[in-house]
């Protein structure tokens, strides 16, 4: 079986894959320019895996997330708004997908980039305090996660913007011609296109402040309990491969239970009118109150099932095709 040793994770894992039999982390931090490409060209791959394997899922817990409190619901549930959206044809599960995929790469290059620009931060700390072993402790590793969080945000809020305003347009079929008229988009570039018109810059950043909070939670989170389950694993030895997808998948589990009700309150408000006059929520705040005040504490957790249906295999996925990826890459 193979080894792995994973010290850097998140949604743009950086592995060492040029160890035979196996894949190690480089901790070193060193290997000039042409590792860092490779690295970065794997952790587009595996964004890339990842958007295709996940955006099904993302389709439903949007659909989900965004029925408005207060009026009757479209879906009943989970399976009612897949057997819903399966009459708009397969590919209304994939809408929105194209501006993910175009933006993984700059999405994982700025994830990498301040994943390691925070871990220098520290390690400098350390050594400058006496301590000098490589290991940070458990509120660095959370800090270094949530700043590539937040400096991912730059890209994956306006990118989940477009995404989320695409994907709950219900598709125009035989049976419900009425929603042609109700389609405000025709795709991902009409619809920056429009946005930006009418409401600029601004526009495209909508709900960025929560989408920062989000980030800041989930990148921090996810780090955090990767890295305490590996550790409490291998006790400073390599771990088999197989424990590395399932600490990954076990991590993805934790760090959606816990920002799930941000991430819900963000899809309402991208949804969400830009004028005072067709605006649902004032803010962030309001938006909070009105879905407690109509929904109870459930409201928080609508299409919290498909988060976690998707969470194991999208991050299974997001690792296997990463080590591929950096594999045949350093064959080259």
């Amino acid at each position: 079986m193979a080894k792995l040793d994973i010290l850097d994770t998140q949604a743009g894992i950086m592995l060492d894959t040029s160890q035979k039999g196996g894949i190690m982390i480089d901790t070193s931090q060193k290997g000039g320019l042409m590792r860092a490409i490779k690295e970065c060209a794997s952790g587009t791959v595996g964004g890339i895996v990842q958007v295709l394997v996940g955006q099904p899922f993302n389709t439903v817990k949007v659909r989900l997330q965004t029925q408005i409190p207060g009026q009757p619901p479209l879906y009943s549930n989970m399976l009612d708004c897949v057997r819903k959206t399966s009459k708009e044809g397969f590919s209304a599960f994939y809408k929105g997908t194209t501006i993910p995929l175009v933006g993984m790469g700059a999405c994982v290059s700025i994830q990498f980039a301040g994943l390691e620009n925070m871990k220098r931060f520290f390690n400098e700390i350390n050594e400058r305090n006496g301590n000098k072993t490589s290991v940070l402790t458990n509120s660095q590793l959370f800090l270094s996660g949530a700043a590539a969080g937040i400096a991912n945000s730059v890209i994956s809020g306006p990118i989940e913007h477009i995404r989320t305003r695409l994907q709950v347009q219900i598709t125009p079929t035989k049976s419900n011609s009425f929603a042609k008229k109700s389609m405000l988009y025709s795709g991902p570039i009409d619809c920056i296109k429009k946005i930006y018109s009418s409401h600029g810059i601004r526009g495209i950043y909508k709900g960025q402040m929560i989408t920062m909070a989000r980030e800041f939670q989930g990148y921090g989170t996810y780090f955090f309990l990767y890295e305490f389950l590996k550790r409490t694993e291998g006790k400073g030895r390599e771990i088999e491969s197989w424990k590395a997808y399932l600490f990954g998948a076990l991590a993805g589990y934790g760090m959606w239970l816990i920002i799930y009700p941000t991430d819900l309150l963000k899809s309402k408000l991208q949804r969400d009118g830009f004028t005072p006059q067709t605006r649902k929520y004032k803010n962030a705040l309001d938006c909070f109150t009105r879905t407690y005040k109509y929904e109870g504490i459930r409201g928080f957790f609508k299409g919290f099932g498909t988060v976690m249906l998707r969470a194991g295999p999208v991050n299974a996925s997001t690792f296997m095709a990463y080590e591929l990826a950096m594999k045949n890459f350093d064959k080259l």
